[in-house]
């Protein structure tokens, strides 16, 4: 038997604005060419960067998966991002306007700051100035940052790009032991830090979780602490450095000459987590990556001089590199920042936000939109939103329902939406809708079309191309700029985790997906949260999306369970949008409504309703937590968490759940 999978939205919508429409067949044919000859497209495309060396060798490819591209190139980033616009009338554009979390009584922000760019590049200067004379930091070195959304951050990663020093910056959200472990792995000769910062109204004490993490590294020598709320903290003499400190005799109009950095050699080191193992610090180099972001930034965000752009993910994460740092500074674009939850000190803070400052480009997550999807539209729609011509997600799938939600919340149902697929191994997006080139009518839930220059195909187990609307494993056939150059000191697991489940050397991205009769991607999730039922394998994303397809759900978890007969079956955790009950008449309608959206192979095991789900600081829910309490399993780290009171409304449900299937099975209770 096998299982009725329908695309969940199959009609075509098209925005307002259809200056750069084009059929699909036509974009198709249009990127097969880019593809078929991608080493001279790509070329094409870094020469409109300011190399102060151009490359010997567009690729080198003779040692793969290592792929080194414009090999003997020399750039730097902060010069890309900075330099090149201090020349021109950018110079007194606003670069990042910031805003703290903390409101007044009338809930307006305490806190804004706005720096032009001439402002950003003589602090960047100042900053590598202090690094370089008072540290002697070096090509080469590397820094670990352990910082939160405060306009310094960037000014580090800037100053620490100019100096060539490769830095790795750890989420504020992470615990101890995981900032202990980055530092360790990637032998961290500094750290640069904060007192603490706000979040959901409340303070959190970074300096003091950096201390427990310096307790078990001896590779760091030198910390520098910023100070965000101006608290006393705990300095440890001969290590600790109040940065304030340092800077005061740092002249204002001091010049550091941004060190030439060969293509290939690296700019940071991100570290991913996976199911098992520790975590992989990805090493992503200079000039590919540059190359990536700057077409991107063109291509997907259709950046304008006019805009006043903002990504609302963390910096910590790599969609805050790229698309809050590196890439929108490069364009010269102004870039919004803001410190704390999207939902404090009430759930319409983002759209005060996008109001206040004229907000033109939005690149937010599924997550946070589902987030939003529980209170009514009206909250929102006081809000002056018109502003906003562009909008992408990022993060994971976007469920159709949350597409429709937001198009029409803020996008006034005639703007560009499209979601964007990619991962930090990737640097940079390599699918979804491309309004500043050219782009195909939207579809509600889907990730788009691959990225010029980028060969994406949906494939079966032994590699081979599948067919339309058939299930399979997303992968890349061919380098890109912006691919990770290694697993930072462990070459060969780079090679075990993405080029060895694929021949021909494709780049296993491990997310599960399928292309439909059009040729647009859908991503369905990753392919270790696949569950396998009587032999059938479905996504967890498709189950959520159809439940929250329904007018009462406001988010959906979706895990497998194991069972006797069947193997797995699935069980959904779901919340509801205010003005709905939870009971047994909505679970039966719920579990209907799933098997009529994906097939009767889907039939959930059981609904259960909680009035939160566990979801990390950047507003991704945990599906692993879930997973854990549904399987009786360690829950393992939970220090990215944003509510550990979440974790109890799942046990609870899932623990009354497992009482009343005892229940029905007990003989005393047959009649």
């Amino acid at each position: 038997m096998s299982v009725n999978w329908a695309l969940p939205f199959e009609e075509k919508i098209f925005p307002k604005d259809k200056s750069n429409l084009i059929d699909v067949k036509t974009y198709i044919e249009l990127h097969r060419k880019t593809v078929d000859n991608f080493k001279e497209f790509w070329a094409r495309v870094a020469k409109e960067l300011p190399w102060f060396k151009l490359w010997d060798q567009v690729l080198d490819d003779s040692n793969p998966p290592f792929y080194r591209w414009f090999k003997g190139a020399e750039i730097n980033a902060s010069y890309v991002c900075l330099d090149k616009h201090i020349s021109t009338w950018r110079k007194n554009k606003i670069a990042f306007i910031w805003e703290g979390e903390p409101v007044d009584a009338k809930g307006m922000p305490k806190e804004i700051k706005k720096y032009t760019y001439h402002d950003l590049y003589k602090e960047v200067n100042r900053i590598s100035y202090m690094l370089k004379t008072k540290f002697n930091l070096k090509k080469g070195d590397t820094v670990g940052i352990y910082l939160p959304m405060i306009i310094e951050l960037p000014m580090f990663m800037l100053a620490l790009a100019r100096l060539g020093v490769i830095f790795t910056m750890v989420f504020a959200g992470f615990s101890s032991d995981s900032l202990a472990s980055r530092l360790e792995d990637a032998n961290a000769k500094m750290l640069i830090t904060a007192d603490g910062f706000w979040r959901n109204g409340k303070i959190v004490q970074l300096k003091n979780i950096a201390d427990e993490a310096l307790n078990k590294v001896s590779n760091v020598k030198d910390v520098i602490v910023l100070k965000r709320l101006g608290s006393n903290v705990t300095m440890k003499n001969g290590r600790d450095y109040n940065f304030d400190d340092l800077m005061n005799d740092i002249p204002a109009n001091v010049y550091v000459e941004p060190v030439r950095v060969r293509s290939e050699e690296p700019l940071y080191i991100l570290y991913t987590s996976g199911t098992t193992g520790k975590p992989k610090g990805q090493v992503q180099g200079v000039g590919g990556y540059l190359v990536l972001l700057h077409a991107t930034m063109k291509w997907a965000f259709d950046i304008r001089d006019e805009d006043v752009y903002w990504c609302t993910a963390d910096i910590g994460w790599v969609t805050g590199h790229s698309y809050t740092v590196f890439g929108p500074l490069m364009e010269g674009a102004t870039i919004m920042m803001y410190e704390g939850a999207l939902t404090y000190p009430d759930p319409s803070r983002w759209s005060a936000i996008i109001e206040r400052y004229g907000i033109n480009i939005l690149y937010t997550s599924p997550t946070a939109i589902r987030g939003f999807m529980k209170f009514p539209k009206e909250i929102f729609k006081k809000y002056d939103m018109s502003s906003v011509r562009l909008m992408q997600s990022v993060g994971e799938p976007i469920n159709p329902e949350a597409f429709r939600w937001m198009y029409d919340v803020v996008g006034r149902n005639e703007i560009h939406f499209g979601s964007t697929w990619w991962m930090t191994e990737t640097g940079g997006l390599l699918s979804g809708h491309f309004p500043g080139l050219y782009t195909v009518p939207m579809k509600p839930g889907t990730n788009g079309m691959p990225l010029f220059g980028a060969d994406l195909e949906v494939v079966d187990e032994n590699g081979n191309p599948q067919v339309p609307e058939q299930r399979g494993y997303l992968v890349i056939r061919k380098p890109w700029p912006g691919l990770s150059l290694t697993i930072w000191g462990d070459p060969d697991r780079f090679i075990q985790v993405y080029f060895s489940k694929f021949k021909h050397y494709y780049f296993w991205t491990g997310d599960y997906a399928v292309r439909d009769r059009d040729g647009y991607f859908w991503i369905l999730g990753r392919a270790d949260e696949v569950i396998k039922v009587a032999g059938h394998r479905l996504g967890t994303y498709e189950l959520e999306s159809a439940l929250i397809q329904h007018p009462a759900v406001a988010e959906a978890a979706v895990v497998g369970v194991p069972d006797e007969i069947k193997g797995e079956v699935p069980v959904a955790f779901v919340t509801l949008k205010q003005g709905y009950t939870a009971n047994e008449k909505l679970a039966n309608e719920l579990n209907n409504w799933i098997r009529e959206k994906v097939g009767p192979i889907a039939t959930l095991k059981n609904v259960l309703f909680v009035s939160k789900l566990p979801k990390t600081r950047s507003a991704k829910i945990m599906r692993r937590v879930v997973q854990a309490v549904a399987v009786n399993k360690p829950i393992g780290d939970i220090t990215t968490l944003e509510d550990e009171t979440s974790i109890e409304e799942v046990k609870k449900a899932y623990l009354e759940f497992q009482a009343e299937l005892a229940k029905r099975s007990d003989p005393k209770n047959s009649n």
